[in-house]
This record gives structure tokens, C-alpha cells and sequence, in this order.
């Protein structure tokens, strides 16, 4: 199943198929944690988006008519629940942030991967301070730059995902870097591809709960 491309594990997930709905979610749950995380700015608030999403998407899967990608049609699933989610939250976010005093990330640098133990939680803490951040950037900027600077994706597919055009994304995106070079160095990208990781663990029990809550696990 995981060597099948979307449209044979839709073919198949739609019969019924356990197994090939298990490989659509463990297939598409990063990209959609990491878009979901990027405007709630919460680790579990995000996991129950793409949780919500994968419901929603199994209950419509014969709706489905492939006028978009899979992963497109996931992506505004998850986009669209987590804006939701977001607009239930403003008041209270909008409260809260008033009284947090800001705070200033200092720069750090970059640090070659390694086994050392020392070094490795070097890394993590390098990790945190590029999430954080990431976190920091304001809210019309960081879904972009999660998209195309650390899931990778090309202008066109972030513009299309976004529902924006292509140099408004080229826009944001220049935007974003410039501020995390301001603030982290020139040498911040290194460690992006590790940044807000969605571990195995998490990924197994996401697919294990979302099988029994649509039926195709006991």
C-alpha cells in the first residue's frame, strides 16, 4: 500500500480498505500537522485538526472527484478547520497575548548534525529556538513559510493550497526569511526540515484513533 499513489489508495480506501486509508493518513499527516500547527500555534490543538480532517475526508471520500489533488483537498479540509478554530480562539488569544511581555530571541549558530549527545541537544534546543521563532512571525506570513521553507513546496502549489496568487506568496515569503535572518543568521535553514516534527509514535496513535472513530478499525 505504501508504494500506491493517492488515486489507488482512494480507489481502495472508498471499498472499505483499512489498510489503505492507514497509508493515505501517514502519508499526508506531517504536511497537514505542520500547516495546521503553523496558524494555531499549538502542538495538540493542531493533532486534532488533521484528526478532524482525516474524519471529515473518510465521511466524503465518495464526494471526492479528483477537480483538485488529494492532497489539495486535504490541505483545505485542514486549513478550513483550523481558520475555525482559530476564529473560536481570537478573543481569548487576543486577551492573553496582552499580557504576555514580549520577548527577545537572541542568535544562535547553526550546528552540523552529529551523534555526539552533547551536540545533539544542541540541536534540539536549536530546533526550539527556530520553532519559536517561526511562531513569532506574524500570521499572514508563517503558513507560507511553513509551506514552502520547510514542507518544500513550490510557489505555485503554496499559491493554489492558499487560495493567493503567486507573487503575493513570493511576496510573504521574502517577508518571513528576512525576519528569521534577523533575528537567527544567515544560516538558519540548515535545521528547517526538522522543525515541528510529527514523531512515529504520534503518526501510529493519530491512525490508530482515526480507524476506530470512522468504523474501519475494532
Amino acid at each position: 500500500m505504501a508504494e500506491a499513489d493517492d488515486t489507488e489508495l482512494l480507489r481502495v480506501a472508498r471499498e472499505g480498505d483499512a489498510n489503505a486509508f492507514d497509508a493515505l493518513i501517514r502519508r499526508h499527516d506531517r504536511f497537514l500537522y505542520r500547516v495546521a500547527r503553523s496558524i494555531l500555534l499549538d502542538d495538540y490543538e493542531a493533532e486534532d485538526v488533521v484528526q478532524e480532517t482525516f474524519i471529515k475526508a473518510f465521511k466524503r471520500l465518495m464526494d471526492f472527484r479528483g477537480e483538485a489533488s488529494l492532497s489539495t483537498w486535504l490541505t483545505r479540509i485542514a486549513l478550513n478547520e483550523a481558520l475555525a478554530r482559530k476564529r473560536r480562539q481570537r478573543t481569548t488569544v487576543e486577551l492573553e497575548a496582552l499580557k504576555q511581555p514580549g520577548t527577545q530571541i537572541e542568535p544562535s549558530p547553526m550546528i552540523a548534525p552529529t551523534q555526539d549527545p552533547e551536540v545533539t541537544a544542541a540541536q534540539h534546543q536549536i530546533r526550539k529556538l527556530l520553532e519559536r521563532a517561526i511562531d513569532g512571525l506574524p500570521d499572514s506570513l508563517r503558513t507560507v513559510f511553513v509551506m514552502r521553507d520547510v514542507e518544500e513546496l513550490s510557489t505555485a502549489e503554496a499559491a493554489r493550497l492558499l487560495g493567493l496568487s503567486e507573487p503575493t506568496v513570493k511576496t510573504r515569503l521574502h517577508r518571513a526569511r528576512r525576519m528569521l535572518r534577523e533575528i537567527l543568521g544567515d544560516q538558519f535553514a540548515a535545521s528547517l526540515n526538522d522543525v515541528f516534527p510529527f514523531e512515529r509514535q504520534r503518526c501510529d496513535l493519530l491512525v490508530e484513533r482515526v480507524l476506530k472513530l470512522v468504523g474501519l478499525r475494532k
